[in-house]
Formats: structure tokens, sequence, C-alpha cells
């Protein structure tokens, strides 16, 4: 495989502080959900088999948890709620309406508020754990598809398809305060932090782009492109691509690798940080939709869409150890630690 190429210079200042997961203490999971059922599988990543099933959550698009672990927030497409999953019941306890067909999901680093991101519709829905509502909306250019929050709290990141346009929002007073655009729309994002934990830089990936976009998040302009490495015509699989040939990002808790997928492909490709260097690419599951890692970086888990499993993936071996059956079209998965 030919490596990929870095278009301009990248900044070579860069840290990360610990991962807030790495502090906690409680079973670990990996939260899967799945895009055309009403369940979610919750698999030991000790065991790496399924060891509870929630359901009752139709097509349950995205998944967050409570930095404490006692709860998981899923946004319910049917429905049009943040259904809420304390982990000491694993059942949906309260279902918060929101404003319109929601699509992936985010939380502050203290618990307080969730970020919903409206895809029928064009907002970000803010809702209040606590009491347990929306109290605001955020406008945006339109429908939402994902909204992330940065690993210092003190942004929302909102990303668009139809705008082809990403918008960061100040947590602090929930309103938008600048805006980039793009030739496709937005899909997944990541994070790296500066030393003071501020963030330093996003990767994003866009549709119809088979590749990641790195955008310095204080200039607030792209600034590289990393070409992700092409395989012969008969061993790829475009059918079915969603406009979205790299569809999952995950940047290594020790912020060492930045991780995509690849879904013609069918592999999960790595980068070394800060400069992006190549690594290698670790084949796994039917177009590979989403990405988690455990809080100390050994496992990485590829949601395979068009397997309906879950790759696990020996991130120092770089090769897959397990595979996981789960429902049906798993995309947005999530690594909790429960309370």
């Amino acid at each position: 495989m030919k490596s990929s190429r870095v278009s301009r210079a990248l900044p070579c200042l860069w840290f990360l502080l610990a991962d807030p997961l790495s502090a906690q203490t409680g079973p670990v999971r990996i939260v899967q959900t799945s895009a055309a059922g009403d369940d979610v599988h919750l698999i030991d990543p000790g065991t790496n088999r399924v060891v509870d099933v929630i359901r009752g959550i139709p097509i349950p698009h995205g998944v967050t948890s409570a930095p404490d672990g006692s709860a998981l927030y899923f946004s319910n497409e049917v429905d049009r709620t943040l259904d809420v999953v304390p982990t000491d019941r694993l059942a949906v306890a309260a279902r918060i309406p929101l404003t319109g067909r929601p699509n992936n999901v985010a939380i502050t680093p203290d618990g307080r508020k969730v970020y919903v991101a409206i895809r029928g519709g064009a907002f970000v829905d803010v809702v209040d754990v606590g009491a347990q509502r929306v109290v605001k909306s955020i406008p945006t250019l339109s429908g939402v598809h994902n909204v992330y929050v940065t690993p210092d709290g003190r942004h929302a990141v909102a990303g668009m398809i139809a705008a082809r346009t990403l918008t960061v929002i100040d947590t602090g007073t929930d309103d938008p305060v600048w805006s980039l655009h793009f030739e496709g729309g937005v899909r997944p994002m990541a994070f790296t932090r500066n030393p003071d934990g501020s963030t330093q830089r996003i990767f994003v990936q866009l549709s119809d782009y088979h590749g990641v976009v790195v955008v310095d998040f204080a200039k607030r302009v792209e600034v590289a492109r990393v070409a992700l490495p092409e395989l012969p015509p008969s061993r790829v699989d475009s059918d079915a691509l969603q406009g979205s040939p790299a569809h999952g990002l995950a940047v290594s808790p020790d912020g060492a690798t930045l991780w995509s997928t690849s879904k013609p492909n069918s592999h999960v490709y790595a980068f070394s940080l800060p400069d992006l260097t190549y690594l290698g690419g670790v084949p796994v599951g039917h177009h590979p939709d989403w990405l988690t890692m455990t809080p100390d970086g050994r496992y990485l888990y590829a949601a395979n869409a068009g397997s309906n499993d879950v790759s696990v993936v020996d991130t120092r071996a770089m090769k897959e150890i397990a595979r996981v059956r789960v429902g049906q079209v798993p995309k947005r998965n999530h690594t909790a630690v429960l309370r």
C-alpha cells in the first residue's frame, strides 16, 4: 500500500492531557447501537462478549454517557427523543422530547448538558440533564449530522452535510462563534489538544472524500489533507457507501495515533501524531462505520455496518483479534466506564 501524503506543514507543538475515562473506576463497556433496530449491545472488552442488551430504543442513532458513569444517553430517531438509561438498571427511564429527528449526541465534561444534532431541522438542541428538557435550540445552516464537545468542554462543534459546514459553539453561552465551509458534507470529527488543554486541531471526514481533512482550531482554517490508501479495484466494495467512504475517526487516549475507517476497503488505518505519518492498516468487517477505543488505548472497536458485527483490533499488534456479533447495521459506538 502506498503511504499517505500530508499536503502542508503541520504545527509541531502537541500534547494530550489524560483522558477523563482513564481516571474512572468501574466496569468498562463498549456501547454499540443498531441503526436498523431497537436494541443496543454492551460488550465487555475483557472478554469481547456481549454482556447486556438494552431494548426499546428504535433507531438509536447517537450515544454518550454521563462522566460519572451513572447513565447512558441515546438519540431516538423514531420518537425524536433523547432516551435516558441509568446504568444500574439498563432500561429506558426517561424520554426527553426534542425539536426534530436527532442524529449524534455529545455531553459536557461536567455532565450538565447534552448537545443533540437535529438532522430533521436546522438546530443543535441543548438538553439540561438535571431538568431533563431542551433549554435552547441553536440555529444552524442546515440539519446537523454530528455534534461533538471539545475535550476541554469549552466548545461544541456541529457538522452539517447539506450546508457542507462545521460550526463552533461556545458552551458557556450556547451561541455560535465561527464556521468553516468545505466542498463536501461534514461527517465524523476528532480532536487533539494543546498543552493548556485547549483544542489544537479538528480532524474531519467529508462526503465523497476517502481521507481526513486537518483543521487548525485557532486559525480556523484547513491546513492539510491525508488520503487513505487505495486498494486494487478487485478488493474494493463501493456499494452502499452513502456518500461517505471514510466514516469513523478516533484519537488514541495517549494522543499518539489517529485512526480512520475506510468503508470501501473494509480496513481501519493508523497515522502517527502529530506528524500524521502512515503506520499501517488492519482488515476488519464489511463497511466499518464508527470507532471507539478502550481507555488505555490497547483495543480499537470498529462497528461494521455491512456485516452486523464489531471488529476488535489489537493496536499494538496491528491485527484483528475478534469479531463480536451485534444488532442490525451497527454504526455509532461509544466507550463508557459504568458506575
